[in-house]
C-alpha cells in the first residue's frame, strides 16, 4: 500500500542520522491520528529497507512534541472488535519502532502525552528539555481508558513500578527534571544543549535505562499483587471502582501478567478495547472537549495585567491573592487591620511549600505578595477585586472609594458568590466597568471562575476579566447576572434538600453516601461543612428572596451556635484534624430515594438555568457545573445525563416526587426544550 507523507519531515545529516519531525499539517498540535500512524508505518517500510545510522524523532511544533491519540477518533469506535483493531494497530506500529537495528532516540520539547510519551517509550533513549513548559505523561486515565501502545508494559518495564503506576494512576505530567528521576527520560536538557546531547547519544549510545533493583523486587508475583493490592485501597479513595474502572485495570494487567510481556501486551489491549465500551469513556472524552472549549474563550493577548490588587483578607481574599501571587503577579492584598492579613500571609505560605519546589521560589512568591492596609496598590492595579463578606452596603462603600483612585483601563471586579452585579454597580460613575469574577473554595482546587456580566457591562471590561482568568490558570465561564449565578444557583437547591433530609431525621452519612454512589465527589452534607455553614446560610437567604427556596431551620441553628462546619472542627459532623468523623453505623435509610431527591432538585435548577439563559448553551452549563461543583464527570454533566437516562423518565419520575414530597420537585418548563 502506497502513503503519501504529508505530515512527517525527514532528512539524514552528515553523521548518518534520520531526523523524522511529526508536524501535523492545519494545527497547533501534533496528535497521533490513524493518518500519521499510517505515515509513520511507511517510513519505517523505508527505515528498515535503508538502515541509517540513528533515528531522532522531534516536533515541528513551536510548543510541545506529541498530544497524544487523536480523541476524536476514539468516538468513531462502535465495538470491541473494532476498538481491538485500532489498539494492535498501534501497538504494532510502535513495537516496530522498538524493533529498530539501529538506535533511536525522542527528543521532547513542550508536552508530551499519551501516545506521545508512549512513542517515546518504544525508543531506546528520550532527552527532555529542562524547561516549565515540559510535561510528559500517560494520562489516558482521565478519559476513562489506560495506555494502550505498549505503554502499561513498557514504563512498568524501565521505572520502579511505584512510581510508573503512579504516574499512569494519576495521569499527571512531570517536569522534564522531574521525568529523569524517576528514570522516564535519560536526559534533561537546556534549549542550546538539547539537539547535540540528542545527537551524541545517538551516534554513541549509553547503555540502557535499567528497571533498579528495588523495582525488580516490588515487580516480582507476590510482592506486586501485594503492591498492587494496596494501590487500589488508595485509589478506591478518590475514584470507585463502578464509576472509574481504568486504575484497577492498570493494577490488573500489571499484576496478573507483568513478567511476560506478549501476554501482557495483549491484556493491555484487551482491556482498553473493554473499557472503551458504552457512555463513559465517551463522557469523559466530553469533558476533555469542553475544558478545552473553556480554554479558548476570549482572547488572553488581549490583556496581559501586571498588578492585582485584593480587598478583603478573609478566607475567599486571602486565597484569591495568593493563588495570583503564586502564579508570578505582584499582588497588594488589602483589609482593615494588620491582624485580618496574618492568617492570609500564612495560609500562602502554607500554599506555596507545596506548589513550589525550591526555597528560592517560595521567597519570591512571598515577596510578591504585599501587605496594604492604605490600599496604595490600588492606583497601579490593572486588576482590582472586591472579596469581602456578602453585605450590599459595605460593598457599596469599597467602591465609591476605590472608583476614584483606580487607573483609567483597570478592570473592577467583585467576588460576590451571589448578589447581583446590578445592585452592586449602583453607586459607581461608570457602572460598565464592574465584572464579577467569581471563584470557588478553595481557590487553588477548584479550576472554574464565573464571569459575571450585565446588559450594561463593557466587552471590554468582560474580555479583559476572561484573559486574566486565564492568565491566573483557571477556567473562565461566562454567565449572566442573577441572584446566584450559575454554580451556587444549582447547587443550592441540591444543599438545601441535603439540610432538608438532615432535618427529616436522615443521618448525614446517609446523605452524603447517596450522593457519592452516584458520582459526587463530596457528599452535599460535608461540603456545606467544608464551604462553611454560614456561608451556605447567607447564599440561600440570597436565592430564598430570588426564587422562593425554602431554607430549613436547622442550617441556621448551626450557625446560631458558631457550629460553622471545618473551619470551626463543629458542624453537621465534629472534624479530628481537618478530617470528618463519620459514624460507620448509621443508617442509610432508602438510598434511592436519598439520591433522587438530591439529584432531581440539581437537575431541575440546571434546566431553568439553561432556560433562562443564565449560560450560552447546553455545553457550557454542563462545563460550568462539572468544574464548578465536581458533579461527577463520567456522566458528562447534569444536562448530558438527563438526555443520556431519557427526558420523559426523568419528568415522570420528578412529578411523581411532587406529589410524594412537595411542588419543588415539580418538573420546570425547560425540560420540553431539552426534548425538541
Amino acid at each position: 500500500m502506497s502513503v503519501t507523507i504529508v505530515d512527517w519531515q525527514q532528512h539524514c545529516d552528515e553523521d548518518g542520522i534520520l531526523w523524522l519531525i511529526l508536524d501535523k499539517k492545519n494545527t497547533d498540535t501534533n496528535v497521533l491520528s490513524v493518518s500519521v500512524l499510517e505515515q509513520l508505518d511507511g517510513l519505517l517500510d523505508e527505515i528498515n529497507g535503508s538502515l541509517p545510522k540513528a533515528v531522532i524523532f522531534r516536533s515541528g511544533k513551536a510548543k510541545g512534541f506529541i498530544a497524544g491519540a487523536d480523541v476524536k477518533e476514539f468516538l468513531d469506535v462502535t465495538n470491541t472488535q473494532e476498538a481491538l483493531i485500532m489498539i494492535k494497530r498501534g501497538q504494532k506500529l510502535f513495537s516496530r519502532i522498538a524493533a529498530l537495528p539501529c538506535p533511536t532516540v525522542a527528543l521532547i520539547e513542550g508536552f508530551c502525552m499519551g501516545g506521545g510519551t508512549e512513542l517515546a517509550l518504544a525508543c531506546d533513549y528520550r532527552v527532555a528539555l529542562d524547561d516549565d513548559a515540559t510535561r510528559i505523561g500517560l494520562p489516558e486515565v482521565k478519559l476513562g481508558i489506560h495506555p494502550a501502545y505498549g505503554g502499561v508494559v513498557r514504563a512498568t518495564a524501565i521505572i520502579n513500578p511505584l512510581k510508573s503506576l503512579e504516574l499512569m494512576l494519576s495521569g499527571r505530567g512531570l517536569s522534564a527534571r522531574a521525568a529523569r528521576s524517576i528514570g522516564l527520560v535519560d536526559s534533561a536538557q537546556p534549549a542550546r544543549q538539547i539537539e547535540r546531547a540528542a545527537r551524541q547519544i545517538a551516534l554513541s549510545p549509553p547503555a540502557r535505562q535499567q528497571m533498579p533493583l528495588l523495582g525488580k523486587i516490588i515487580s516480582l508475583p507476590g510482592i506486586r499483587n501485594l503492591v498492587a493490592g494496596y494501590m487500589k485501597k488508595q485509589v478506591a479513595k478518590k475514584a470507585p471502582r463502578q464509576h472509574y474502572p481504568a486504575p484497577y485495570a492498570i493494577l490488573d494487567v500489571w499484576a496478573n501478567y507483568c513478567g511476560d510481556n506478549k501476554r501482557m501486551m495483549e491484556e493491555e489491549a484487551n482491556s482498553v478495547a473493554r473499557l472503551i465500551q458504552g457512555n463513559r469513556v465517551r463522557n469523559l472524552i466530553r469533558v476533555f472537549f469542553l475544558q478545552t472549549r473553556l480554554k479558548g474563550l476570549g482572547d488572553k493577548k488581549s490583556f496581559v495585567p501586571r498588578h492585582v490588587h485584593v480587598i478583603g483578607a478573609g478566607t475567599m481574599g486571602g486565597d484569591i491573592a495568593a493563588w495570583c501571587a503564586l502564579r508570578g503577579f505582584s499582588v497588594s492584598l488589602q483589609d482593615r487591620e494588620a491582624k485580618y492579613l496574618g492568617n492570609a500571609f500564612r495560609n500562602a505560605h502554607r500554599l506555596f511549600g507545596k506548589r513550589l519546589k525550591t526555597t528560592a521560589q517560595r521567597n519570591a512568591a512571598l515577596d510578591r505578595l504585599i501587605p496594604d492596609i492604605n490600599g496604595d496598590g490600588i492606583a497601579r492595579a490593572d486588576v482590582v477585586i472586591e472579596a469581602i463578606f456578602e453585605d450590599i452596603d459595605a460593598k457599596h462603600a469599597i467602591y465609591r472609594e476605590v472608583e476614584a483612585r483606580m487607573k483609567p483601563g483597570a478592570v473592577l471586579a467583585t467576588n460576590t458568590s451571589s448578589i447581583p452585579l446590578e445592585t452592586l454597580a449602583t453607586v459607581l460613575k461608570e457602572p460598565d466597568r464592574l465584572v464579577g469574577i467569581h471563584f470557588f473554595n478553595p481557590v487553588a482546587m477548584m479550576p472554574l471562575v464565573e464571569i459575571v456580566k450585565t446588559e450594561s457591562s463593557s466587552g471590554e471590561a468582560v474580555e479583559h476579566a476572561i484573559a486574566f482568568t486565564q492568565h491566573i490558570g483557571k477556567l473562565p465561564l461566562p454567565v449572566a447576572s442573577s441572584p446566584g449565578f450559575l454554580v451556587n444557583r444549582i447547587l443550592m437547591p441540591y444543599l438545601v434538600e441535603a439540610f432538608t433530609l438532615y432535618d427529616e431525621g436522615v443521618a448525614p452519612e446517609a446523605i452524603d453516601k447517596a450522593a457519592t454512589d452516584f458520582g459526587m465527589p463530596m457528599g452535599p452534607v460535608e461540603l456545606a461543612d467544608t464551604v462553611g455553614l454560614d456561608i451556605c446560610l447567607s447564599v440561600a437567604q440570597n436565592l430564598s428572596q430570588a426564587f422562593g427556596i425554602d431554607v430549613p431551620g436547622g442550617l441556621g441553628k448551626f450557625v446560631d451556635a458558631k457550629k460553622l462546619g471545618k473551619k470551626t472542627g463543629s458542624g453537621f459532623y465534629h472534624y479530628k484534624k481537618g478530617k470528618p468523623v463519620k459514624d460507620k453505623d448509621a443508617n442509610l435509610g432508602d438510598q434511592k430515594m436519598i439520591q433522587n431527591r438530591l439529584v432531581f432538585r440539581f437537575l431541575n435548577e440546571a434546566v431553568s438555568c439553561l432556560q433562562e439563559g443564565i449560560v450560552a448553551d447546553r455545553d457550557l452549563l454542563d462545563a460550568g457545573i462539572i468544574f464548578g461543583t465536581g458533579f461527577a464527570p463520567f456522566r458528562g454533566g447534569p444536562i448530558n445525563h438527563s438526555l443520556e437516562e431519557g427526558i420523559e423518565s426523568i419528568v415522570q419520575s420528578m412529578t411523581d416526587y411532587a406529589g410524594r414530597f412537595g411542588e419543588r420537585f415539580r418538573p420546570v418548563d425547560g425540560w420540553s426544550l431539552l426534548s425538541e
